[in-house]
């Protein structure tokens, strides 16, 4: 076994794989032709990885009558050999793809037309990926790759992320190129390979389907993607018999929206043309005069979308809003800037002090930072807050790790580096994930008085910020009358997860180090 271990480097460094979760290998040799056929991850070969435990490969050995299966332990296989496989990895994010969420795939050709090859499929690379985009290739097609080298960035559901290539060899083909979109999770957007003569074979190479499919038996058929795209399309003969319908003497058919719009436009119902169901919508509101055009949404934008719906149709809000002076907060800030300038550190803005107040907060009340998780309320021991930061590329929310424990100074510095990779669309995933809080301020920047935020799931509250506003107010003796600043906050809470009483108990903790802001400095 061990020979048979020993007689291929492409098998080497299997350790790799070996340590997630659904790490197994299997390699495909044909009795008859002596050649190599195939190795790929069990996310690949899904058929064998159902078959295997944790920690453990499986070599299988085909001849024409049967199989003949071999289980190696992961120490054996560890110690006999190593891999000369091509892994990628993503910037700062090496602990998502030790659990296998790289797909790539090695095929050994028995044919002279195709050598020895790495077919690299788009990386799963947050939890909530499941389709992205080629934003450029950092490589040329030819071009030889070394360990540490960017190949690409690839846009996620999040961020911008580049992918590093960890061992040598030559980029055969781009498959999908600058700009390409909506690109599943493991289809295939390059081809590797380890000699530099290889590399013309690849130069009219066409991926057929995802490293998935490829690899799966001949018995399942696999349907093209361009088939599930034309069953999708709303079919001719409902718009043309739905036509002739309305242009005879019978009743108009047309929806309460579609005659609301022709009202609004003073348009005849009659001089619109009919469209089958699903177009209706599109073609009354492009009525005669209407301009308009349709802009393409990116893939944070999607995410957002998707996550703020489930967030508003499954979590029960309910929102607290209190008041809070803030002219000792507004003087500490304008005592310690002139030191922060001195010291060459960042300004601390309001908002800096907002989020060390919330931190403070939560840590004094903890039972606000949890998460639902069904038959149990997850109660965490870190206090990390998301700050939402909206660029042209979309709403992102970086994270301040242990929000409690720094100090302004600090936190001021972070927020400022994670806004600016935000609105440069280069934050990396652990930038922004792990957060359990989330603070939107809207007062600041764009002067809005009072707004509700939507909770951040898995999180169960988020505090909205307005602006501070200055209030005539009585003063302590009677007919004396002085001037206050005053800051409106709304606390959004899961009411699973926060009852009325502990989310108020909460705001009363942040309002007394808004008010009293030396407290948070001890």
């Amino acid at each position: 076994m061990a020979l048979l271990l020993r007689h291929s480097r492409k098998l080497r460094r299997v350790h790799g794989v070996l340590d997630c979760e659904r790490g197994s290998i299997a390699r495909h040799f044909s009795v008859a032709a002596a050649k190599e056929d195939a190795v790929s991850s069990s996310s690949v070969h899904g058929e064998y990885g159902k078959k295997v435990g944790r920690s453990s490969i499986f070599l299988h050995r085909q001849s024409e009558k049967d199989l003949h299966t071999f289980k190696v332990s992961s120490r054996e296989a560890r110690g006999s050999y190593s891999s000369k496989r091509m892994p990628i990895a993503a910037t700062g994010v090496n602990s998502l793809f030790s659990c296998g969420q790289v797909v790539s795939a090695r095929h050994f050709s028995s044919g002279a037309d195709l050598p020895p090859h790495e077919a690299i499929g788009m990386p799963s690379l947050s939890p909530t990926m499941t389709e992205g985009n080629i934003a450029r290739w950092v490589k040329k097609e030819g071009g030889k790759v070394s360990p540490g080298e960017v190949l690409c960035e690839v846009e996620t559901d999040k961020a911008t992320v580049e992918m590093e290539c960890m061992e040598e060899g030559y980029l055969a083909k781009i498959v999908c190129g600058d700009g390409a979109k909506e690109i599943k999770v493991g289809e295939i957007i390059a081809i590797t390979v380890e000699e530099e003569g290889d590399i013309e074979k690849f130069k009219d190479y066409k991926a057929s389907s995802s490293p998935s499919a490829e690899s799966k038996p001949q018995s399942e058929p696999v349907e093209p993607k361009e088939e599930k795209k034309e069953v999708s399309k709303a079919p001719e003969p409902t718009a043309t018999k739905t036509e002739e319908s309305s242009q005879s003497g019978d009743r108009l058919f047309s929806s309460p929206v579609a005659r609301k719009l022709a009202e609004d436009n003073n348009v005849p119902l009659s001089s619109l043309k009919a469209s089958a169901a699903k177009g209706s919508k599109k073609e009354a509101a492009a009525a005669p005069g209407l301009g308009y055009v349709d802009l393409p949404n990116t893939q944070i934008r999607k995410v957002t979308a998707n996550r703020l719906l489930q967030s508003k149709q499954t979590i029960p809000h309910y929102y607290l809003t209190v008041d809070s002076r803030v002219d000792k907060l507004i003087k500490l800030r304008s005592e310690l800037n002139p030191m922060q300038d001195a010291s060459g550190g960042k300004k601390i803005s309001i908002n800096d002090l907002v989020i060390k107040a919330a931190a403070l907060a939560l840590r004094k009340v903890p039972a606000c930072n949890s998460s639902w998780m069904n038959d149990f309320i997850r109660q965490y021991h870190n206090v990390n807050i998301n700050v939402a930061v909206q660029t042209e590329h979309g709403l992102f929310v970086p994270v301040v790790r242990d929000a409690d424990k720094k100090g302004l100074a600090t936190i001021a510095d972070e927020v400022k580096q994670l806004a600016s990779r935000a609105k440069d669309n280069s934050l990396k995933p652990e930038d922004y994930e792990g957060g359990t809080f989330t603070v939107s301020n809207l007062g600041g920047p764009f002067g809005i008085k009072q707004f509700c935020a939507i909770v951040n799931p898995p999180q169960s509250a988020i505090l909205a910020i307005g602006s501070a506003e200055k209030r005539v107010i009585p003063g302590a003796a009677e007919g004396q009358y002085e001037i206050g600043s005053f800051m409106s906050a709304t606390l959004s809470c899961d009411h699973r997860v926060i009852d009325g009483a502990m989310g108020a108990e909460w705001l009363k903790a942040f309002k007394g180090y808004l008010e009293d802001p030396t407290t948070m400095l001890l």
